[in-house]
């Protein structure tokens, strides 16, 4: 099989080769999506548009209430960065979870988000911090939520001739509680069964002022349980609610019984790890009413 790839060495060659071939092309980033697939002819493309030397989609900048990680940065400049590590400290959990250090060192961001796997693992924490996606084209740039973007099982609304620039996440708030949890197979290296990722804000008192859950590998796509976040939102966290939230939240997934795992098993799982995160917010709230 023969393959024609492209390599572009500036964004606006990149976007002159998209408006001319975009339906035909598969795009290059890390590779660490793309060249399994091919080897295990999952796919067999005849043109890809190797974007690897795009400086303008690299690098990690502060912005006034957001991150800007453009599309190329890897897991392993997620992992090191200090205003990661201070603004967004679970996605630096969730990029450690990610494969070996070699697919860290060259799996990005950006592949995560548009390969578009339910089972993508930084997926969750970027939906619940509401985060931003810029796509740009010879046409121009547009911004969407991520939890827009995607329509179905690995589909979503970018278009052929339209690239991932970057991702904005809007900083953690100093009362924003987080949390994020992989069940895999093994501890690392692995596919997940069940990915949560959690954001919360709770009140002295215990009232939860919001919370946020996105979860994935329950779904076709990455998702938000909405229908659990507004039966926990401006509630007073007690053993009580808790247990209830853990039977709401089965009932607000979709999962399915696949060669990885069971339905039910994903159901159970997903439920016992919510119950971990609101406890860890109740066992908080504990410590800090009898500090005051």
């Amino acid at each position: 099989m023969t393959i024609r790839v492209y390599s572009p060495t500036t964004l606006e060659e990149a976007y002159a080769i998209l408006r001319e071939r975009g339906a035909q092309l598969h795009v290059l980033a890390g590779g660490t999506d793309l060249m399994v697939s091919i080897n295990l002819r999952l796919l067999a493309p005849h043109e890809v548009l190797n974007i690897w030397s795009l400086r303008e989609l690299r690098g990690i900048h502060e912005e006034e209430t957001t991150l800007r990680l453009g599309a190329l940065t890897t897991y392993t400049e997620i992992i090191h960065s200090p205003l990661v590590q201070r603004h967004c400290s679970i996605l630096v959990e969730a990029a450690k979870t990610i494969g070996a250090v070699q697919t860290q060192n060259r799996g990005t961001i950006g592949g995560n988000i548009v390969n578009a796997s339910p089972a993508g693992d930084t997926l969750p924490v970027l939906a619940v911090f509401d985060a931003e996606l810029e796509l740009g084209s010879a046409r121009g740039t547009r911004r969407v939520s991520i939890n827009e973007f995607y329509t179905g099982y690995r589909q979503t609304i970018r278009q052929p001739d339209e690239l991932l620039l970057a991702v904005r996440i809007p900083k953690q708030q100093p009362d924003e509680r987080t949390f994020f949890y992989k069940v895999g197979t093994r501890q690392a290296q692995a596919i997940s069964k069940v990915v949560i990722a959690a954001k919360a804000r709770v009140q002295a008192d215990g009232l939860l002022n919001s919370i946020q859950i996105g979860l994935g590998s329950v779904a076709p796509t990455v998702v938000r349980a909405r229908q659990t976040e507004a039966f926990l939102t401006n509630k007073i966290l007690s053993p009580q609610l808790i247990q209830q939230a853990k039977e709401v939240i089965q009932r607000d997934i979709h999962p399915i019984t696949d060669f990885r795992s069971t339905e039910s098993y994903r159901r159970h799982v997903t439920a016992t790890l919510l119950v971990r995160f609101l406890q860890q917010c109740l066992d908080g709230q504990a410590i800090r009413a009898a500090c005051e």
